[in-house]
């Protein structure tokens, strides 16, 4: 646009706000916002998820900086917007909202609990936006605007409990955080142990709020389930800040590995991080990647983050990677398609492929779920994994149990001629992007 210069005969004040529309609408200005594309980012800063979920603010800061000194997305620098929901689950969607229809980012990696996720879905549907969900979680949805690239049940759950049977448990103890996510996990893990020929008063399940501090009468229950002569484990979707006395009330009621193995579905390197691991040794997680993993990819990412951080006794974790995993794909996407337009975006990511940091290759698969391998870690002394058993390859993940009736038939295909999260093949029927509540 060109812009003549006000005659004098106008007024001080016209001129005044006919050049300064002119600055707003000439090419300077927009030149220089079209030259960026903002990134949100939606973790919790505070609160009992800040433990888990600041990192991963860090971890998307680090990428986008990695990203912009190789000359950005399209030619374009990519400028993060951080807020902070604060662990309150309302406050999620309202930080969503303002990300999506006040900052206009083009893309956002966040949330670390299901409910967190339930929270924003309605959200990102409306306003078309765009979701990198990076932590393992209960299945059972599947959203054109949400890209999964932590574990489904089936990359996760599934595994875990087939190494448990296999150790020889006879018993579980499924214990967990009281919301979405390991409710529903363990209605599927219960459901598959009960097929597996597990009886019902062999399996006892323990739900706890956010932040749970006073574990002593529940591992005393634990124990006394674990002593009936039959092994017992515990499957734990403890989440956030309550792990830390959960395993110290193990460590002072001498619940050992030995004794009564836990393996977790929410504990990796972060949360271990700062606490005496020694009476911890022996317990047991299930993740799709550990900073132990010996690979050049993750060698390389180890450094890069501990450059970035400044800090050498900083670790990794599997949504680390998840994150990492979501943002690469994410890029490649964007310049298949040649635009951050999000329908665009869908379009070209289902089936790219980048690699994992374990040596493997990550698929986006129709589901809007990756192909992921599967590990099984100790916990060391140092706060590290060492890892037991593993999957040959990589497992396509499930959005919907085939161990829950109402879940059972459900496909998710996010490509034609299909395109619902949520179809029934015997019906012909598309439900949307979530299962209806088994009562």
């Amino acid at each position: 646009m060109h812009c003549k210069k006000p005659k004098a005969a106008v007024p001080a004040i016209a001129a005044a706000l006919s050049l300064a529309l002119c600055a707003a609408v000439g090419a300077g200005p927009v030149a220089a916002q079209d030259d960026t594309i903002k990134v949100g980012v939606l973790h919790s800063l505070s609160g009992t998820m800040a433990i888990s979920e600041t990192t991963l603010k860090d971890a998307v800061l680090m990428l986008i900086e990695d990203q912009n000194k190789k000359g950005g997305v399209l030619g374009k620098k990519l400028v993060p917007v951080v807020v902070d929901p604060a662990s309150e689950w309302p406050l999620f969607a309202e930080k969503a909202q303002d990300l999506l229809t006040r900052e206009k980012v083009a893309v956002v990696f966040g949330c670390w609990t299901s409910v967190s996720r339930k929270s924003v879905l309605p959200v990102f549907e409306e306003h078309n936006g765009l979701l990198f969900y990076p932590v393992q979680y209960e299945g059972q949805e599947s959203s054109k605007n949400v890209i999964y690239t932590g574990a489904a049940p089936n990359q996760q759950a599934i595994p875990a409990v087939d190494y448990l049977l296999d150790q020889g448990v006879k018993r579980f103890v499924l214990a967990g955080t009281d919301y979405v996510f390991p409710r529903t996990a363990n209605k599927i893990v219960e459901a598959y142990l009960l097929s597996k020929g597990i009886k019902q008063e062999d399996i006892l399940v323990n739900y706890t709020p956010f932040g749970h501090s006073d574990w002593q009468s529940i591992v005393a229950e634990i124990k006394r389930f674990g002593a009936t002569g039959l092994k017992t484990a515990v499957i734990s979707t403890i989440n956030g800040d309550a792990n830390v006395p959960f395993y110290k009330e193990l460590a002072a009621q001498n619940i050992t590995a030995e004794s009564i193995p836990v393996m977790a579905f929410s504990v990796g390197e972060e949360e271990l991080s700062g606490v005496d691991t020694k009476p911890l040794v022996g317990h047991l997680a299930a993740w799709n990647y550990f900073q132990s993993v010996e690979s050049p990819a993750n060698e390389v990412f180890i450094q890069s983050w501990k450059e970035y951080i400044k800090d050498p006794k900083r670790v990794t974790n599997d949504p680390m990677e998840a994150t990492y995993i979501g943002f690469n794909l994410w890029v490649k996407a964007v310049e298949k398609a040649g635009t951050t337009d999000v329908d665009q975006v869908l379009k070209a990511i289902v089936g790219l492929e980048t690699q994992n940091l374990s040596g493997g290759t990550a698929r986006l698969l129709p589901n809007h779920h990756l192909t992921k391998p599967v590990l099984i870690g100790e916990i060391q002394d140092d706060g590290q994994f060492q890892i037991v058993w593993s999957t040959d390859g990589e497992v396509e993940g499930d959005a919907w149990s085939d161990y829950l009736p109402e879940s059972v038939d459900l496909v998710a295909d996010w490509t034609d001629p299909i395109n619902c999260g949520n179809y029934n093949p015997k019906t012909k029927a598309c439900g949307g992007s979530e299962a209806p509540a088994a009562q």
